[in-house]
């Protein structure tokens, strides 16, 4: 235990009696199994990767002359299901916080996000010069929502690329593991060495899973096989 330098580390242990594993083919797998396990079992030594019951979003609506985001929230986002989505967090305080990180890197005016009211004058940004002035019409309205959806990119919650359920494929020397998803959710794993791991089927869009499986299954890093929907 010498190098458990956290109190809660050191408590943690000292309250163990017993440790069990479960091998898996892939880091994948690990990553999935772990955050099921957690939200599972909701174990008091691990709160990061227990479930976010309600997540907030960032829309961008066409309204007027420009583009407008809208904070929403709710079960009926249709997460991992539509596109047109940036970022999730957990607290509509949240998504503003970062608009208005946005709005500070890339000079966006707060008036134009919804952030602040418009007066005559302007935004307060204009005053201060960390608003180019789209707000009064000094900058073009094109070219403020250029840069607002350019902020936005790397938040973008992807859709669902697939038209049903895949499943990433694992391998380990001469056994194989079969991670059954779809939209965005964690089904099953089925392993040809133990047979099927004992897991909670993800009923909903889950944050966690979302971010362990987006890069693999964007960038084509992961081996990903289509299921047949007809097949038993």
């Amino acid at each position: 235990m010498a190098h458990m330098r956290a109190e809660d580390e050191r408590e943690m242990m000292s309250q163990t009696s017993q440790v069990e594993y479960i091998e898996t083919a892939g880091e994948i797998g690990a990553l999935l199994l772990e955050s099921n396990l957690i939200k599972t079992l909701n174990p008091i030594f691990n709160v990061r990767l227990r479930r976010l019951r309600k997540l907030c979003a960032i829309q961008i609506e066409a309204k007027g002359n420009g583009l407008t985001p809208h904070i929403v929230s709710g079960q009926d986002l249709g997460l991992g299901r539509v596109d047109g989505l940036y970022g999730l967090f957990s607290s509509v305080h949240s998504a503003q916080s970062k608009l208005r990180e946005l709005s500070d890197q890339h000079r966006l005016c707060l008036g134009l996000l919804g952030l602040e009211k418009i007066s005559q004058r302007g935004c307060f940004g204009l005053q201060v010069k960390t608003c180019l002035g789209g707000c009064v019409g000094l900058e073009q309205r094109d070219a403020h929502d250029e840069r607002l959806m350019m902020a936005l990119a790397d938040l973008k919650v992807h859709a669902w690329p697939f038209s049903g359920a895949i499943d990433l494929v694992e391998q380990n020397a001469n056994w194989t593991q079969r991670h059954r998803i779809q939209d965005w959710r964690y089904l099953s794993t089925a392993c040809s060495k133990s047979g099927s791991l004992k897991v909670s089927v993800q009923q909903s869009f889950d944050l966690d899973t979302y971010k362990i499986l987006v890069k693999p299954i964007m960038l084509g890093t992961a081996c990903l096989e289509l299921v047949d929907a007809n097949a038993s």
